[in-house]
């Protein structure tokens, strides 16, 4: 597996390029599009794939989609923000509704790997992460040394901690973790370090 990351859009969101052999996905193409088409090299996605449904993490889905005619792929109960702009603004245009909706315990297919949704809500109802052995996609769910903000429309603390505690502490502890912003860590750093943590 060979991921690429860009950092895209207004507020430096985390685009993940994921090649398996001569297939792709795209994880969370949160803006700048043309960038993402370029990575790309011609090759057609097998997946666009949104962690959640804020602005910052789906601004891209609609261009990209258009170009590639990937489908787009995200849990359902967060369909209700697209389109939301929030704290956002209105910086961001509406996206075109997903092609398939993705379920806790789901796996996806890329080359020779597999890739498993765990629904991970508290930063949004409908947040997901994704899972394969040795690294796991967590969009805004977990960062380094933080966790995702729970004070716009659906974010729960309790439950965030709860999907973190549940989900992915569970995890090996060498597994990198991939998040919606930042640098990447592991399971074994957050559990030791991660101020938001302590004690699980």
């Amino acid at each position: 597996m060979r991921v690429t990351r860009l950092i895209v859009g207004p507020i430096s969101t985390n685009c993940y390029v994921v090649r398996v052999g001569d297939e792709v996905m795209v994880v969370d193409p949160g803006g700048d599009a043309g960038r993402i088409i370029g990575e790309l090299d011609g090759a057609v996605p097998l997946y666009i794939i949104n962690t959640h449904g804020h602005p910052d993490h789906v601004g891209a889905n609609k261009t990209l989609a258009e170009v590639t005619g990937a489908p787009v792929l995200m849990h359902e109960d967060d369909v209700k923000l697209l389109g939301g702009t929030g704290i956002f603004g209105g910086i961001f245009d509406k996206p075109s509704e997903p092609d398939r909706f993705l379920e806790n315990g789901d796996e996806l297919e890329l080359g020779d790997i597999t890739f498993k949704v765990l629904h991970t809500p508290g930063h949004t109802p409908g947040g997901i992460c994704l899972y394969t052995p040795g690294a796991v996609f967590v969009g805004d769910t977990l960062f380094a040394g933080s966790v995702g903000r729970t004070d716009l429309g659906g974010g729960d603390y309790n439950t965030l901690i709860d999907s973190i505690k549940n989900k992915l502490l569970s995890l090996p502890p060498d597994t990198k973790v991939l998040p919606g912003h930042g640098p990447e860590s592991t399971i074994a750093l957050e559990r030791a370090t991660n101020p938001f943590l302590g004690g699980l």
